[in-house]
């Protein structure tokens, strides 16, 4: 096992953080595979029957046309809108019921047959379930031990184990993204920024893991951006640590138009991103040190979440027609009744964040978020994110194709669209470590 560890100076401060070992017992583990998954899911369906067992998810096929709806046929079981809200109350999260009282006359949400598509490669699979008696946070949960790859925590114990496997869940290896973010006023007009990103964890590299070089890497990332004009030739570079209290995020910023690579340690926590409609840890719903909120696992929910998301990757779903007014075209989404995982985090006495407290709820299939709604320093609901998802079968991984990041004060928001975008997932694309140097990103980062 290519096992990412830290020093043993941190496993003495995790033993003295308060927090109890994450690893559980053999009894505990025999479960995955049984009446649980392999990473932690409850394979039975729900007793409504409106939540189907858990058989494996939707099967490989290398190649496939991923983007294919497989549930074209399907049409939606019901719709929920202001009038027939109260009858779906108990399924929806505050922020989601928060979004059809500030667009009564636009905002619907279309409910289909609950479909279980999630689906891991068998390597991530065994991964996950020696995981299980292995892995340990340290650091007071800022970091991880024994631990390779992907989901540490099939059967959590707690708030930190569970947004730890949202932020190591396999995401189909090396691939590479072209997306268009997209901040939308509050009329709904909106200037598209077109960006190529890069995403790969160390045991993609070409040349493979270097247990020196990348002990405490999650993963290399740059982000290339193509449009508008202005910020042409602009690239993000980081190196994601694992640790970052003991070793912070590595950022560099190249920016074009004055030809000099600078390290951008504002590339964390709560800075402003895509013209100030998101925070740098909203990315992917959520990344980076989870050091300033004090997180709570409150427990197992069923919630309609954005599931299957195919319509919003047609080829003939073009980003004028999605894009609306206040919120996206919903008529462009599917939500499917899912168990997810409810966890709240709120800010530390003394810490600084925009958002006093965050609700995420993940998918229990996939460890993925699918809503979450972000509070004020007021304790005010103030933004609602949904991640709509689908299953990838090319590689066995489900992954977002949509983020939608809704102000509910100002009207405005923010969604990432892939559909108008070629090769918008590039999987197994082979990089070398020093693609992710200063060097590569000045190199790259031409007008």
């Amino acid at each position: 096992m290519k096992a990412l560890r830290v020093s043993t100076s941190l496993l003495a401060l995790s033993l003295c953080s308060g927090l109890a070992m994450a690893k559980v017992n053999s009894d505990e583990a025999a479960k995955l595979g049984g009446e649980l998954t392999v990473v932690g899911a409850q394979t039975s369906g729900n007793a409504a029957g409106t939540i189907p067992a858990y058989t494996g998810g939707l099967p490989q096929d290398k190649g496939a046309d991923p983007y294919k709806n497989v549930f074209a046929d399907e049409k939606p079981l019901f719709v929920i809108n202001p009038g027939n809200l109260a009858q779906y109350k108990a399924n929806l999260t505050v922020g989601q019921q928060a979004m059809f009282a500030k667009y009564p006359k636009t905002y619907t949400m279309p409910v289909y047959k609950s479909h279980r598509t999630a689906k891991y490669p068998d390597f991530i699979l065994k991964k996950a379930k020696m995981n299980a008696t292995t892995a340990e946070l340290l650091a007071g949960g800022n970091g991880l031990n024994n631990f390779d790859e992907t989901v540490p925590f099939a059967i959590p114990q707690n708030g930190l184990e569970v947004i730890w496997n949202h932020v190591t869940r396999y995401r189909g290896g090396s691939v590479q993204i072209n997306r268009a973010q997209v901040p939308v006023q509050r009329d709904g007009s909106f200037t598209a920024q077109k960006i190529r990103a890069q995403f790969t964890p160390p045991q993609y590299l070409k040349g493979g893991y270097d247990a020196e070089e990348d002990k405490n890497i999650l993963f290399y990332y740059t982000s290339a951006t193509k449009a508008p004009a202005r910020l042409t030739g602009n690239v993000l570079l980081v190196h994601e640590t694992i640790d970052q209290i003991s070793e912070p995020r590595k950022a560099w910023q190249y920016n074009a138009g004055q030809r000099r690579v600078r390290r951008a340690p504002q590339v964390a926590y709560d800075a402003p991103n895509t013209e100030g409609m998101r925070t740098s840890d909203q990315v992917d719903m959520y990344n980076g040190a989870p050091n300033r909120y004090d997180w709570k696992l409150v427990g197992k929910k069923e919630i309609y979440i954005p599931y299957n998301a195919y319509k919003l990757m047609d080829k003939n779903s073009k980003y004028d027609d999605i894009i609306t007014a206040g919120h996206i075209n919903q008529d462009y989404t599917r939500y499917e009744l899912h168990r997810v995982w409810h966890i709240t985090a709120t800010l530390k006495e003394g810490a600084r964040h925009i958002y006093s407290r965050r609700d995420l709820y993940l998918d229990e299939d996939s460890w993925q978020i699918s809503v979450a709604d972000h509070y004020d320093s007021r304790g005010e609901l103030w933004r609602v994110s949904e991640g709509h998802a689908m299953q990838f079968v090319n590689v066995n991984a489900l992954w977002y194709v949509s983020i939608t990041n809704y102000d509910l004060s100002s009207g405005r928001y923010m969604v990432e669209l892939n559909s108008e975008e070629r090769n918008a997932f590039k999987f197994g694309l082979q990089v070398k470590r020093k693609d992710f140097s200063t060097s590569a990103i000045r190199r790259s980062g031409k007008r």
